[in-house]
């Protein structure tokens, strides 16, 4: 028989102790989580400000007045869908005689309705939108009077610009 001495025993109970501790680490070198994620419809528009007033003060004898012309704000759209479009509304009707038209810059791949009379019910003002984010695009407004409308104090109206779905 063969005896062990103090050393060697100092040493095999060391070794057990590295297994021991050693083989929870060792146990599982991977492990797994499910992770659960949604992408929710985004539609998102913003204006740059507030256009400068619009002045009827000018025009050619024997002509109706000059129009008043802003150009001035540009809008920012981000969308994750197909087939969106961008409606214009004021919040009342313009006085007897007194037009107002928005013009919008389409994005890449839409298309713009051109100048659109405003009225209190939604317009069209760009159609075809689809899956993207642009900014800087142009806004015009141009305010018309006809002399019947005679001349009349400052006013205002909100434009509510809206993405829907549509063509």
């Amino acid at each position: 028989m063969k005896h062990i001495g103090i050393r060697q025993l100092v040493g095999i109970a060391a070794s057990v102790a590295l297994v021991v501790i050693a083989a929870p680490l060792f146990a599982g070198s991977s492990t797994t989580q499910t992770i659960t994620f949604s992408v929710n419809a985004i539609n998102e528009i913003a204006v740059s400000g507030n256009p400068g007033a619009l002045t009827v003060s000018t025009a050619t004898p024997g002509s109706v007045p000059d129009t008043a012309t802003d150009s001035s704000t540009t809008y920012d759209i981000t969308t994750n869908q197909s087939g969106q479009k961008i409606t214009a509304a004021i919040d009342s009707g313009m006085p007897a005689g007194v037009t107002l038209k928005v013009q919008l810059t389409a994005p890449a791949g839409a298309t713009s309705a051109g100048l659109v009379t405003l009225g209190a019910s939604a317009a069209d003002v760009v159609t075809g939108i689809s899956t993207l984010n642009q900014s800087g695009l142009g806004i015009t407004y141009k305010l018309s009077a006809t002399p019947a409308a005679g001349s009349m104090a400052s006013d205002t109206r909100t434009v509510t610009l809206t993405i829907t779905s549509g063509s």
